[in-house]
């Protein structure tokens, strides 16, 4: 199966053909949607959008790794990662 990437472009396109809107109109459209959803994330804020799935903040506790080239041990500092969890919906659609 080949990977094909798809981004904001792509969408604000799609978008401004779904809705009768200029590719201007459309991105920025598109744009202030992922920084709502950045910004959000920034605060520790869960994101969720329904029928497509949640976006959430996880706290990752510091830990102790091996340096691969010298194997020597390391600190890993503590850090927070985004993750996300599909909808049953959007689960459905790609596996149906």
């Amino acid at each position: 199966m080949e990977t094909i990437a798809v981004n904001t472009i792509d969408i604000a396109e799609r978008l401004a053909d779904a809705h009768d809107l200029s590719k201007t109109q459309a991105k920025s459209v598109v744009e202030d949607v992922l920084k709502g959803i950045a910004e959000a994330a920034a605060k520790g804020e869960e994101i969720s959008l329904n029928g497509f799935g949640k976006f959430k903040v996880q706290n990752k506790p510091a830990r102790d790794g091996r340096n691969p080239s010298t194997g020597a041990t390391i600190k890993i500092a503590a850090s927070k990662k985004i993750v996300f969890q599909p909808a049953k919906a959007l689960k459905d659609a790609v596996n149906g």
